[in-house]
């Protein structure tokens, strides 16, 4: 029998300083049997560092032909497709010519460091591509903050973010590899 995802209750508040975005968003979350608590709170913090009204968690891991996150406009033409983790060239390709911005926000160390190399130069041509890395000791120390009803409060100042669950704080400082236009 199949497992079943775990559903995450996700009470999200984002201060972004950068984008004068102040809101609180109730998310429910599931969590697919192959998922780490660590691609989990990327995926929340990812979800925290767009946050916008229209912005959506997908099927993720269930869906081969969907991002994690996406926010489509209310037209339905989509604007935002949000990865993780280390998508393919053709993956890359062809999110690139499905939406209006696409960002990629890898981790995992080395490996992040690996993939960039291989496909970096493939994606030069993609103008709204962003690549963004999240430090591996980071997101291992994102991780520690999963459970099942959360109350995250997430600070942006200045591109860096600051996490916080109760009396635990983690730092996160995105690094971007490949911003769009370039």
């Amino acid at each position: 029998m199949a497992q079943k995802a775990t559903i995450y209750k996700v009470e999200l508040s984002v201060t972004d300083m950068d984008r004068h975005y102040y809101e609180t968003h109730k998310l429910t979350v599931a969590k697919h049997p192959s998922e780490t608590d660590e691609r989990l709170m990327v995926r929340i913090l990812a979800f925290a560092l767009n946050a916008h009204e229209h912005l959506e968690m997908t099927k993720g891991l269930s869906a081969d032909d969907e991002p994690d996150i996406w926010r489509k406009s209310l037209s339905g033409e989509l604007e935002l497709w949000i990865a993780l983790g280390l998508p393919g060239e053709k993956v890359v390709r062809q999110s690139s010519g499905k939406a209006n911005d696409v960002i990629v926000y890898c981790y995992g160390g080395r490996t992040a460091e690996m993939w960039w190399e291989k496909i970096k130069n493939s994606t030069t041509r993609f103008d709204n591509l962003q690549v963004v890395n999240l430090s591996e000791n980071e997101t291992s120390e994102l991780a520690k903050l999963a459970s099942r009803s959360m109350k995250l409060q997430v600070t942006i100042q200045d591109g860096d973010v600051m996490v916080s669950v109760d009396d635990s704080i983690v730092y996160v400082t995105p690094v971007k590899w490949k911003t769009a236009g370039h």
